[in-house]
């Protein structure tokens, strides 16, 4: 089997990757565009890895009191386990979702977490329409605050959990929260992922971010629109190997209480 690496370039963890890579480099091939792709860290480095190539990807754990994790089922200390089951095809590959798709003056970006317009100095206000068939307002009203959150599935444990938005156990919707609004609506909106929201600034200055990662500043009567791409995420999983969401969030709240 050939496979692509991918690490985290935490200093704090270099060495146990380093040594990670090692034994995964006297099994396999590993070359630049591999059968499947083996991301070393946490859901960031999962993340970069899902960007950079369209193979199945294999996120595994370096360290067990990271604070993240939801998307690795499997941590640093399987790796034994793991490098036998590919080496035997003891895994399976499956669609973890779809990827959002970010349409801004007529170039598109793809993201895995969430698609995000984020205040500067001020607040930003803006419109939302759904503009899938008949163009329709979302909210009757102009909403104004730090920012908007788009995320589906996969996303909704990220930037959107941290923001207070609720974590999707579907990948049929998609979630809109938005950032310390300052209005009459503040919950989170949960709309059908044949939904493409298209949001329009009316007032002051925002930048717009995919997973992180900045594509400009919005300003005044700019628009750009979001929809659940046909692109898929695709995971590989171990059979030895599988977390439900609650054996996730379990774990995670087990090694914060840890610290």
């Amino acid at each position: 089997m050939k496979i692509s690496i991918m690490s985290s370039n935490n200093e704090k963890i270099h060495d146990k990757c380093q040594s990670v890579i090692k034994k995964l480099e006297e099994h396999f091939d590993v070359v630049k565009n591999g059968d499947i792709c083996i991301a070393l860290g946490g859901d960031g480095t999962f993340v970069h890895a899902a960007m950079h190539y369209d193979k199945p990807i294999l996120p595994i754990r370096i360290e067990e009191n990271m604070s993240s994790g939801f998307y690795s089922d499997v941590s640093i200390k399987n790796i034994d386990k793991v490098i036998k089951d590919l080496e035997k095809g003891n895994y399976r590959v499956i669609d973890m979702e779809n990827k959002l798709e970010l349409n801004y003056k007529n170039k598109k970006y793809y993201a895995i977490n969430e698609i995000s317009l984020n205040h500067i100095k001020q607040e930003v206000s803006f419109r939302m329409y759904d503009i899938n068939g008949r163009r329709k307002r979302i909210l009757p009203f102009i909403i104004g605050g730090d920012g908007v959150i788009l995320s589906s599935e996969v996303g909704s444990t990220a930037y959107n959990r941290s923001a207070f938005g609720p974590i999707l156990l579907s990948n049929k919707v998609m979630c809109i929260t938005l950032l310390n609004p300052d209005g009459p609506y503040k919950n989170s909106l949960i709309v059908d992922s044949t939904s493409k929201i298209e949001i329009e600034v009316v007032k002051y200055n925002g930048i717009l971010r995919y997973d992180g990662i900045d594509v400009a500043i919005i300003e005044k009567e700019d628009k750009f629109d979001v929809r659940v791409s046909e692109k898929k995420l695709k995971i590989v999983k171990l059979d030895f190997k599988s977390e439900t969401l609650g054996n996730k969030l379990e774990r995670m709240i087990r090694n914060r209480m840890k610290k």
